[in-house]
């Protein structure tokens, strides 16, 4: 419609969009035959060491820690303004 190659909002893109639920759940019942052999990896890379695997298990089992930004000044003070807000008077 917009002349973007691959819009996802032109009326006749075929792929566009979530698949079923029904392709879904085909996915994961086929997925499912190799739980065994996953978790055996899983543990395998975890008893050698494998950081990649540790990790993806502690993030699966108790979440992806939040990611936060260290701000920092390098010392310098930091200038902030004072706010007055109106009908209440300075302190």
């Amino acid at each position: 419609m917009d002349g973007r190659k691959n819009n996802g909002g032109v009326v006749g893109n075929k792929g566009g969009g979530r698949k079923p639920k029904a392709d879904e759940e085909k996915l994961i019942q086929r997925l499912s035959q190799l739980d065994d052999i996953a978790f055996e990896c899983l543990t395998t890379g975890i008893k050698n060491g494998e950081y990649n695997f540790w990790n993806k298990f502690m993030e699966f089992r108790f979440g992806k820690p939040k990611e936060r930004v260290d701000v920092t000044t390098d010392g310098e003070a930091f200038n902030i303004p004072n706010i007055t807000f109106f009908g209440r008077d300075k302190d």
